[in-house]
């Protein structure tokens, strides 16, 4: 089941405002929480202490925690990749591991008795997991991540994001990735406040664009946020997200007839199986409602993103919903209610036939 999560950065904040946040966010269905040692410089003890109360915190609303690490963060707190027993005593559910080791030592560490998940850096593009397979790690204990990125213009590309997702969905991992919230004073663990995302061309995209993005694509399990906090609006908004389904917001050009707001959002929608290139069709609304009027109004020529209900001049077709999908006259039998938002026309390319898709109030 795909899931969502938040992440935290206790070097940089205080135990009340993240449990807090942790409180705030169960409120709103998070499943997980990323943390961070790589930039934590306090000793083994103190790191123990302030770690395990948070994470015992977030154990009470049933979340899952991971802590980001790496073979230098052994190093610094006297654990060996065959006893990670350390990792336990905070109470924590797993590592991730940042940096490697040499493929062999993290198939070694998927067979820890205390039962933690190794997760894997999933932006390599390498045949890093192959390499772990090679060794027959114990497939319960494995999973993969993506980075962020704090620098602008640092983040990935979609197509190498695409590559190395599909190499890992191969071998039947979950994978996980991050977006970014919008609010101004958000923090990652480092000092660079520029957004913390996975994808680019993610980063100044509100957050449940990205989100629903990334559920579009097919290749992402969980989604986390990567910087905090996010503010509770965000939260409320990705909450409400169907990672299953294909969902689209609208900018409305008109007030909608009571029938098209019946057609809009009282009626599942899915794209006819012969799909045309000019349109994605849901048209069973033409049934269902097939005794009620769709006055004609704004019956304007159409555009790529429009979105249209099929008024009353049609009358074998009378409301049925389009979504355009390349630009075509209007001969005044279809309305046009509103348009796909600019930031989500990415979504438009995920429109296949029979794909399941909805609207978001």
């Amino acid at each position: 089941m795909a899931r969502l999560g938040i992440s935290l950065y206790p070097e940089h904040s205080t135990l009340e405002k993240d449990k807090a946040y942790v409180t705030l966010a169960a409120k709103y269905g998070i499943k997980r929480i990323f943390t961070c040692l790589l930039s934590v410089e306090k000793s083994r003890e103190e790191v123990l202490v302030e770690f395990r109360e948070l994470i015992d915190h977030a154990h009470t609303y049933g979340m899952e925690v991971i802590l980001d690490v790496a073979p230098f963060v052994f190093d610094l707190l006297g654990v060996s990749y065959d006893d990670l027993s350390f990792f336990k005593e905070m109470h924590a559910d797993g590592i991730r591991l940042d940096e490697g080791f040499d493929s062999l030592k993290e198939s070694l560490m998927t067979y820890n008795p205390e039962n933690l998940k190794i997760e894997i850096n999933a932006s390599l593009g390498t045949k890093y997991l192959n390499n772990i397979m090679s060794h027959y790690p114990k497939l319960d204990n494995l999973i993969t991540c993506h980075n962020f990125y704090p620098q602008r213009y640092s983040g990935l590309s979609y197509e190498h994001f695409e590559k190395c997702s599909k190499d890992i969905k191969k071998l039947n991992f979950k994978v996980a990735a991050f977006i970014s919230s919008q609010e101004p004073n958000s923090f990652g663990p480092w000092p660079v406040n520029e957004g913390l995302c996975t994808l680019e061309i993610h980063r100044d995209l509100p957050i449940d664009v990205a989100a629903r993005h990334l559920f579009a694509t097919r290749l992402v399990d969980d989604v986390i946020i990567a910087n905090c906090f996010a503010s509770e609006e965000e939260l409320a908004t990705l909450s409400q997200i169907d990672p299953g389904k294909l969902t689209f917001k609208i900018d409305f050009e008109k007030e909608l007839h009571p029938t098209e707001a019946k057609i809009l959002y009282e009626h599942p929608h899915f794209v006819r199986g012969d799909m045309s290139e000019y349109m994605a069709r849901s048209t069973m609304p033409r049934v269902t409602f097939a005794s009620l009027s769709v006055p004609p109004e704004n019956t304007r020529d159409l555009k790529r993103g429009d979105v249209v209900i099929v008024n009353d001049n049609y009358s074998r077709y009378k409301g049925e919903l389009h979504i355009v999908l390349k630009d075509m006259p209007n001969d005044g039998r279809k309305n046009v209610i509103g348009r796909i938002p600019a930031n989500e026309t990415m979504l438009l390319d995920y429109i296949k036939p029979w794909k399941t898709f909805g609207f978001m109030k």
